[in-house]
């Protein structure tokens, strides 16, 4: 029996991280796109992105691996009984209860895994992403130049472009730059043949000095340019503003839970949710895994994943409720996941106890 057994939990964990993997790569290709973009308009360094989708990875995991329990229980079992395994263990005298039984002590370790990663991994990776994100921000102009593409810096309303770049970023080709003065109405336009960046050894002040070059002044519109031609031109290069991004997923579990903020209060219910998710929906999913095999095999996924869709809304509901104070802390979450328990119940066990309670009807009728 115990071989049964763990041929089920195989097929299982089989068909999870296959599910996981693809709803992974999906969701982290979407965020890695918008980090990308980001980059490309020089707000972050290009060599940060994966760092921050590495520490990222965790908050995705601890949100993807439930859900991919729950299809991978529906393919796994969904599929033995179309091909009748299924009904050949139940004839061998394996119940309901042991089927379900075992297929939560296999979720066990997804469990665990899910609340290690809710409590303490995923925030402290985005303690991380806060702490690269506040560097980001203080970077120089050059930190975050990329050759071949025109940035806008915040630091003096500036436009720069540059050809070429070498790797230390201190050499450039091929520069141009553009800066609006405060009114917004005047424009400085300043074009080199090649640039250098020199460090004031006594300030710290960094310099990016410009040779062979023009340097034109004046108001778009107008002919009364000052023009000015060069062989070497000092620009000062400005730093970032420090960082100050503060991100509440950030926030330890155990700073949550001394803090009487309703928002900090929410997040800690829900970090203690996410784990909650894997038994209930564990026990919903053996029950709506069963299938007609005249019904095709992807028949039950839909109205499954509508039962799971409305869970987590309401998870979601649940939350915003607690950061508004609209429902008592001591309640907080936990409707939602009586309301699901109290579903998976009875969708397990309510129809053979009504069928009982026919038979019990009927032979009373008949005595």
């Amino acid at each position: 029996m115990t071989i049964v057994f763990c041929y089920l939990i195989r097929q299982i964990m089989v068909s999870m991280l296959a599910v996981s993997s693809v709803l992974l790569l999906v969701f982290m290709s979407g965020r890695f796109i918008k980090y990308l973009a980001e980059a490309a308009e020089g707000e972050l360094a290009a060599g940060v992105l994966f760092a921050i989708m590495g520490y990222r990875f965790p908050g995705f995991l601890e949100l993807i691996l439930p859900l991919g329990l729950f299809i991978g229980i529906l393919l796994a079992y969904g599929r033995m009984y179309l091909e009748s395994e299924m009904t050949v263990l139940f004839a061998c005298g394996v119940s309901d209860k042991q089927l379900l039984t075992k297929t939560l002590i296999g979720a066990l370790p997804v469990m665990i895994v899910v609340g290690a990663t809710s409590l303490f991994i995923s925030p402290w990776g985005m303690k991380q992403v806060e702490r690269i994100f506040n560097e980001q921000s203080q970077a120089t102009e050059f930190e975050m130049l990329a050759p071949g593409r025109f940035q806008n810096f915040t630091s003096g309303n500036r436009v720069t472009y540059t050809e070429a770049l070498s790797d230390d970023k201190r050499q450039l080709q091929g520069v141009f730059i553009a800066e609006y003065d405060r009114s917004g109405q005047g424009v400085t336009l300043i074009t080199a043949e090649t640039g250098s960046q020199l460090i004031d050894e006594e300030t710290g002040s960094r310099f990016l000095i410009l040779e062979d070059g023009g340097r034109f002044q004046g108001t778009p519109g107008r002919l009364d340019y000052n023009t000015t031609e060069f062989e070497a031109y000092g620009l000062k290069i400005q730093s970032g503003e420090e960082g100050d991004k503060s991100l509440e997923e950030g926030m330890s579990t155990l700073d949550l839970w001394h803090s009487d903020d309703p928002e900090d209060r929410a997040l800690l219910h829900w970090r203690f949710s996410l784990p909650l998710i894997v038994p209930i929906v564990t026990l919903l999913a053996v029950r709506l895994s069963r299938v007609n095999p005249r019904q095709g095999r992807f028949f039950h996924l839909l109205p499954a994943m509508l039962v799971y869709i409305t869970y987590l809304g309401l998870l979601i509901v649940a939350r915003d409720a607690l950061a508004d104070e609209k429902v008592p802390e001591w309640i907080g979450m936990l409707w939602v996941h009586a309301l699901f328990l109290a579903l998976g119940l009875w969708l397990q066990f309510g129809p053979a106890w009504l069928y009982r309670r026919k038979l019990e009807k009927e032979a009373r009728a008949h005595a």
